[in-house]
This record gives structure tokens, sequence and C-alpha cells, in this order.
């Protein structure tokens, strides 16, 4: 009996000793793989889910960019969770010393982190939409094909040739999977924001609504890189529109031709029958030349008061101006700019 006794003792200690055992093992296995630091980057990356990459490509940029110490551990925890099946689309952080736990939480529940999108110095909408392409989940066909809707952009006040001003160049936080309709709403209550009463009141005084501001803006962009010349400018088209002068702005010209590089319009280019050819048609053109930026808008709704109405390149190429009160006056200087392009052979 003491020696049965004492083997049940020692059976009894060795089961306790192996649940004990398997008890350490799953704790130490349960500790990596929920709590352990389990990803070194020097900093804090992010990674990107969309609709077409899968769990794998997920595990390549984990693997890569959030420099993953142990894989295993974290493609076992997210089998567990059932992840791979329920991906959302996103941009996400991994943070230095971030464990298994917390990322998958994170891509599980959608907590994703904004992203920051600019756009410049932009001029067509199709140049718009593959700028915010690259920034963005989105696709440049699917944001063309919202901006070139018409019925659209009625519902939203604009036309398709308006459309473009809602996007004033600035910097704004908004998710990596946003959609082309979220981005456009987002881009209409900034432009809201901006167009503030004060704003609205200098328009009207110059006789212009906000759009037709910012067109301005986008030929007193093309005209010039001088920052200083854009008030004088935008004081001059002003004129111009107040006598009911034809623009005859070049830039226009160069819209309608699409043809932006030329260096010399010639009178064929004068020719062009497009409401963008302010050589042939009064008031401002339908729509933006290129995105107007703050700089610009301001320089309409704080131009120059003076008397010029023309305006020629100078002839030493610097980029800046000569203006003139009178026909006669312009003539000379724009003289000595056609001889300046004769010399160079610029034709």
């Amino acid at each position: 009996m003491a020696k049965k006794g004492r083997k049940v003792k020692v059976v009894s200690k060795l089961i306790i000793g192996i649940i004990i055992g398997i008890a350490c093992l799953l704790g130490g296995i349960g500790y990596k793989m929920l709590w352990a630091p389990n990803f070194i980057p020097s900093n804090t990356i992010y990674i990107y889910v969309d609709s077409v990459r899968d769990f794998d490509d997920l595990c390549a940029q984990v693997e890569k960019e959030g420099r993953c110490k142990d894989l295993f551990m974290f493609r076992l925890l997210a089998g567990i969770f059932d992840y791979p099946s329920k991906m959302l689309t996103g941009r996400y952080a991994i943070n230095p010393g971030m464990n298994n736990l917390s990322l998958l939480n994170d891509l599980r529940r959608g907590h994703q982190k904004a992203t920051s999108i600019t756009f410049n110095s932009v001029r067509l909408k199709e140049n718009l939409a593959e700028s915010l392409d690259k920034q963005l989940m989105l696709s440049t066909e699917d944001l063309l094909s919202l901006l070139n809707d018409s019925a659209y952009c009625s519902s939203l006040g604009f036309t398709t040739q308006t459309i473009a001003a809602i996007f004033i160049p600035n910097t704004y936080e908004v998710y990596w999977n946003i959609s082309p309709a979220r981005l456009v709403e987002r881009m209409l209550k900034e432009y809201n924001r901006f167009w503030t009463e004060e704003r609205k009141a200098k328009a009207a005084s110059q006789g212009l609504t906000p759009v037709e501001v910012e067109i301005l803006a986008s030929i007193v962009q093309e005209e010039t890189a001088d920052l200083s010349e854009y008030p004088v400018i935008a004081g001059l088209y002003l004129n111009r529109l107040r006598r009911g002068m034809l623009l005859q702005a070049d830039p226009t010209v160069k819209f309608a031709v699409g043809d932006f590089s030329l260096q010399r319009v010639l009178y064929k280019h004068l020719e062009i029958d497009s409401p963008y050819n302010t050589y042939k048609y009064a008031g401002l053109p339908p729509g933006l030349l290129r995105l107007a930026t703050i700089q610009g808008i301001d320089a309409v709704l704080n131009a120059t008061k003076h008397s010029y109405l023309y305006m020629c390149a100078k002839e030493d190429f610097s980029g800046k101006h000569n203006f003139a009160r009178t026909l006669a006056e312009h003539s000379r200087n724009a003289l000595r700019y056609q001889q300046a392009l004769n010399r160079r052979n610029i034709r």
C-alpha cells in the first residue's frame, strides 16, 4: 500500500508538471503571438490594402516595410481571427514595437490613417485625376467619369467645364480609400469654406461670381510666373471686361488649340473657333485654363487699380511684361517683342 501510494504521488506530480509545462509553453506562444513586439521599422510606416491585393500581398508588405520578426505568428493570429476573408481596404500604420494583436485589430476594424493629398500645378481635369490616382486608391477613369457627368456637376451647381473650380490647390487630409464621389463632396466643402462672405463680397465688387474669379485667375496664372504681376494683370483684364473689350488673352488661344508650349501665337491660331478663344468671343471663357491657386484668386479679388488695357511680353524674355494704356504704346511694345522673337528664330 505504501509503495502504491508513493507511485500515485509520483504520477500526480508528473501530470501536474506536464500540465504546468504545457501551460507555460502555451503561455509563451500566446504572448509571442498576441502581445510581444513583432514589428521593428525604424519609424512609423504605412501598408495599403486595396480591392486587388490579397492576404499574401499584405504579408509581403508587413514583412518588408513593417520588418516583421515572426511572420508565422502574424499569419497564425490572422487565421484565428479569420481576417484573410474579411480584409478592409485602407492605409494602415505600423509603429515601431507594435504587436500582432494591435495591428490586426486595426486591420479588422478598418482603423486606417488619413493621408495628405496635394495638387498644385495642374492644368486639365485629366492631369488632376492622374495626380489623385497616384496618391489615392481611386482610379483616373472613375474620377474623370464623375467630373465629366453633366447631370452630376449640375446637381452641385457647376458645369463639366467649371467643376474643377472646387479643387483649390492646397494640402488636404483624406482617407486613402476615399471614393470619387466622397472626394468631390469633400472638395466642395473646402470650396465653400474657402469662399467666405468677405471673398464673395470682393468678387461681387469686381462684378464677378466666385467661379468667374477663378476663371480669370487661371488666365492670369498662365500669363506670368511672376507673382508680383498677378494683381496688375488681373486689373488689366478687369478694365477690358468693364469696357466690353475682347480679352484677347493668348493663354486662352493656347488652351483652345490644345498646345500650351506655343511660344508664338500666330494669326492662324487666332482663327480657331472655340468659346475659349477670347480673340473671337467676348467675356470670360466657359471654364478654367488650370486650377486657380489661392494667390491667383486673391490677386483678382485685390486687383491693382490702374488704366492699363494692353500687355506684351518683354523683349528680354524675363517672363515679365510691358503694360500700356493706349494701342499705339502697345504696338511699339509688341514690335520690340516680335523683333526679339525673329532674332531668336522663334516661329
